[in-house]
Order: C-alpha cells, then structure tokens, then sequence
C-alpha cells in the first residue's frame, strides 16, 4: 500500500508540474509537441521554428529542448555555409552551456567541454592551445565524466602538437599519458567486466534481450578504447624511446627522487620501454623499493636480477611480487609482465605466468595473444612432418581470437593476428592431401595438447 500511495504522490507531482507549465505558456507545450514529433522523423528544418520558440521561451520546461535542439543545431551546421553555419555553431555552443545551467542532474562539466571542444575542433575554430586547456580543465576537474574515446585522443593529441612547437614540456607529455591511457584502461576495465560476465551465458544461447544489448554495446564501446589506445600510443611515438627518457630522467632524479608518483611512472615507463640495461633503471629502481617496496619494485628487481645471470633469484622476486599484490587485476598486470620477461629464457614457463594472468583476470586479451604467440614461435619445434608443424598455427590463431572476445579492446590487433596464423596452417589442398581432416594432431613438444585438423 505504501508503495502504491508512494506512486500516486509522484505522478500527482508530475501532473501538477505539467499543468503548472501549460498555464504558464501553454503555447510553449504546443511547440514542445510539435517540434519533438518533427525530430523523431528527422525533419530538422521543420523542428527549428518551434523548437527556437520554446527554447527561447521556456529553455527549462523539458530536458528535450538540449537533447533534441543539438540534433537539430547540428543539421543547420552541416547544411549551412559562411557566417550563417558560424550563427548556428555559436548557437550550438552557447546551448551546451545553458544544458549545464538548466539541467545540471543531466549534464557534466566533462561532457559539455568535450562537445564544445570537438565542435570548435571540427570547424577548425580553436588552436591546439585552446582545445587543450579547454579538455585540460574539464579532466582535472571532472575526470570521473571525461569519458569519450575522441576526446581523450584529442586531449592528448593537442599536448603532443604544443610539445612539437615547443610550448609544453616533454614531461608534460609523459604526465598525460599517463593519466589518459590510466582512464583507458579504467574505462575498459568496466567494459570487459560486462563482457567476461556474459560470455558464458552468450556461448550457451541463454542471453536474455537486455543482456544482448549489454553484451553489444560493451564490445562496441571496448574496441573504441582500443583504438584510441593505439592512437595515443602511436602519437606519443618517438618521444618515449629510451634516448628521450634517459637524459629527461638523469636530468631530474635529485630532485624528484622523493616524489614516488614521478619514480613509479618512470620506472614502469622505462620497464615498457626495455630501457632496462641502463643505470639508469637501476637507480629509479632502488629509489621505488626506498619509497614503496609494493610488488611491482620487486618485479623490476627479478628483471635485474634476470640480466645478471640470477633466475633463481629473479623467478624469487617475481613470486613475491605476485603475492604482494591484493589487487587482482593489478595482480593478473603483473603475471603477463613476468610472462613478457621470461619468454626468451622459457616458454613453457612464460605460458605458466600468462595462464596464472588469465586466471587472475579472465579478461586479459594480452596474456592470450602472448600465448598464441609463444606457439606460432614454436611451429618448427612442434612435430616431425611439415603439415604437423604447421598444424600448431591452428592453436595460435584459436588463442589470438579468444584474446579479442574476452577483450574487445585488442579485437582489431587479435583478429589480425589470428587470420596471419590461420594463413600459415595447412591449407585445404593439404589437408585434403594428407588424408588427416576431422582427425586429430597431438603435439609432443612443449606445447602439448592437441588439435583438431579442419572437416572438407
């Protein structure tokens, strides 16, 4: 009863609201109608008289004034020429900013900057040092909102171009960079938590309508993450190579020594970067494990100990990195790393860390797409006749894929790699040859398990 008497007092609310509104304009309301009817069949021109009335009028009666009056703004922009486009974009622009004022439960700090800056963006109407400070401003302060995958990219973008002119330091980039790829991988973390939780049930055909949809729109909206991660990266290039990072280290040690956020980045930069054969390395090392011996200190103390002959000291420190860490994701980060690491020494044992990654974070697309290519190495090492050898690229590319479900970040790179592996096994004229379709292959060497050879 309660509820029920809960939810006639709303709707009672509502109505009153609603009949306040058409007392005090009711032309507003009629508008209001009209304009929305003409938007949802996408006749912008016919929407604007209307919607301009009720929006002048009445800008607060209906969140539909902003949400429908940017689509139509946004038609008058791209049908429009010279100074009259320049009035509709102005007009765009100052909506953004009243979509804020009005409506401040529906719309961020974040998300208006954004709009604004790819707006100005796209037609060319702010420097790289306007955008910038623009979406510099907006993710300091409003990170959590700061969400849009081009927006990130330009963000970053636009710092790179300023540092190529000379007006923003090199370690600005690398502060940056950090924090935007950070948000990336936050961002995607949320995503592929959808995802791993689906799959199984996508893969038994017991996906309800709206889990479809979740499933959908988690994917579409990791491999946009993907993408502008490899954007950033390609865009930062060159300037985070080893002859960048080296002198800009040495250059600020003494005096950012103490500061454990510069010596963790720099560290793990110089770590991603495999700059790890200089001094270098080796002092912001042991300046991390003074501030902080978490597990990632003790990780880059195996590395070392690696390069100096000690594996049994380094496989030590790798292991007491893995139990330091709680944090399963971080934990599962470490795992692959360790993998990354011991490859050339072990594959069988690098398989083991990538495996223990996947078990820590069932959505670690990289540790899959290491193992795939652990057993695409191994082709020549793995049977005794050449449709056997070539038989393991089946398991390459079966692992390269699962990389790009689990992760859809990594689907562009995952699926790229699983079609070269799948061109390099047997072909259906050898399959059809050998006389081996639908049987199975066993592999005796140290990738073990086995293959089923494709059906004519």
């Amino acid at each position: 009863m309660k509820k029920r008497h809960y939810l006639t007092m709303i709707m009672v609310t509502m109505l009153t609201g609603l009949s306040m509104a058409q007392a005090q304009n009711p032309e507003c309301m009629t508008n209001l109608s009209i304009y929305a009817e003409h938007v949802k069949v996408k006749n912008y021109d016919a929407a604007y008289e209307p919607w301009k009335m009720v929006y002048e009028s009445c800008p607060d009666i209906n969140k539909a004034n902003f949400s429908y009056g940017e689509r139509i703004l946004k038609a008058k922009v791209e049908s429009a020429t010279g100074a009259e486009k320049d009035g509709y974009i102005q007009d765009l622009l100052t909506l953004y900013d009243n979509s804020l004022q009005y409506f401040p439960t529906n719309y961020s700090k974040a998300e208006v900057a954004i709009d604004k800056a790819l707006l100005m963006y796209e037609n060319k109407m702010a420097s790289d040092e306007e955008l910038f400070s623009m979406l510099d401003k907006a993710f300091q302060e409003d990170q959590s909102n700061f969400k849009n995958p081009r927006a990130l990219y330009l963000y970053f973008s636009s710092l790179v171009d300023l540092h190529g002119t000379g007006k923003k330091d090199l370690q600005d980039v690398f502060n940056t960079y950090d924090d935007v790829t950070g948000k990336i991988e936050e961002e995607n973390k949320q995503l592929t938590d959808i995802v791993t939780k689906l799959l199984p049930k996508d893969s038994l055909g017991t996906l309800t309508t709206k889990e479809k949809r979740q499933l959908r729109v988690a994917t579409v909206n990791s491999e946009s993450y993907g993408k502008v991660a490899s954007s950033v990266d390609s865009k930062l290039g060159a300037l985070a190579d080893c002859d960048n990072l080296i002198p800009l280290y040495e250059k600020s040690f003494d005096e950012k020594q103490g500061d454990v956020k510069w010596v963790k980045r720099a560290v793990g930069r110089m770590f991603s970067k495999e700059c790890t054969d200089d001094p270098m390395f080796r002092k912001l090392f042991e300046a991390q494990l003074a501030l902080d011996p978490s597990a990632d200190a003790y990780m880059y103390g195996g590395v070392l100990k690696q390069k100096s002959g000690d594996m049994n000291g380094a496989l030590a420190d790798f292991n007491k990195a893995v139990e330091l860490e709680t944090d399963s994701y971080k934990k599962s980060d470490i795992l692959y790393k360790i993998a990354t690491t011991v490859r050339r020494s072990s594959k069988s044992q690098a398989r083991s860390y990538a495996l223990k990654a996947i078990d820590a974070n069932a959505a670690n697309g990289k540790a899959y797409l290491l193992i795939a290519n652990l057993y695409a190495s191994s082709a020549n090492a793995c049977g005794s006749t050449p449709f056997e050898k070539r038989a393991i690229y089946w398991k390459a590319a079966d692992m390269a894929r699962k990389a790009g479900r689990v992760d859809p970040a990594l689907s562009g790179r995952a699926n790229q790699t699983a079609n070269s592996y799948a061109a390099k096994a047997p072909s259906k004229e050898m399959i059809f040859s050998s006389g081996k379709a639908g049987q199975s292959i066993s592999f005796s060497c140290w990738v073990g398990g086995s293959v089923t050879v494709p059906s004519l």
